[in-house]
């Protein structure tokens, strides 16, 4: 049986033998750790200004530049920190980025915001792939998915435009009560209300 005290970690050798009080002592324990998501999001997006300065306008000012679109374009606030963390993943998941930031977002966020970070390198894609030898229309495999159109506007307004070394981004404070906001949430609460794919936010209501 496993060992649960109110001093230490819980110790057991295997899984099969915890208990239900085990369980809620690792609850209790890691209670302030999983309250700390946003600061560990915050850093990584932090960290973006590591990156590997091959563009003018780096990875850490793009997400800035992205999120200060949405702001100004009087986004709902989930779409806003969306367009802020949309490429923290590729410091790690430079092959995958989407995939990483909508796993980490996933969820505190609507379906159809999930749908879009995890796609949105593809249809980003739409912009450049041309230059790069592949089919600018690889989107066009989604075609007819709820959240296509909603993809398509958040990086033709926000994302794809967002290399302007003369646009003044606001600085990251203003939109760092909104990450906490959003990391405040109870997570799956918005999946366990809509189906997946369905509409959230200004964006998708100017379709």
């Amino acid at each position: 049986m496993a060992d649960a005290t109110n001093s230490g970690p819980v110790r057991f050798a295997s899984l099969a033998e915890t208990t239900v009080e085990d369980w809620r002592r690792i609850e209790e324990i890691e209670r302030p750790f999983l309250s700390a998501t946003a600061d560990r999001v915050l850093g990584h997006l932090l960290a973006l200004r590591d990156s590997p300065a091959s563009m003018e306008v780096g990875r850490y000012e793009h997400s800035l530049q992205t999120a200060t679109r949405a702001f100004r374009d009087n986004q709902d606030e989930e779409t806003v920190v969306a367009a802020l963390l949309h490429d923290i993943g590729d410091l790690l998941a430079p092959h995958d980025h989407g995939a990483f930031v909508a796993a980490v977002m996933k969820p505190f966020i609507s379906p159809a915001t999930e749908w879009l970070l995890r796609h949105h390198p593809v249809f980003q894609g739409y912009f450049f792939f041309d230059k790069i030898g592949k089919d600018r229309h690889e989107r066009d495999r989604y075609r007819g998915h709820p959240a296509f159109e909603r993809t398509v506007l958040f990086c033709e307004r926000y994302d794809q435009v967002a290399f302007d070394i003369n646009y003044e981004s606001m600085p990251l404070a203003p939109f760092e009560p909104m990450v906490r906001r959003l990391f405040a949430r109870e997570p799956w609460a918005l999946w366990r209300d809509r189906e997946p794919g369905s509409q959230a936010g200004a964006l998708s209501a100017a379709q």
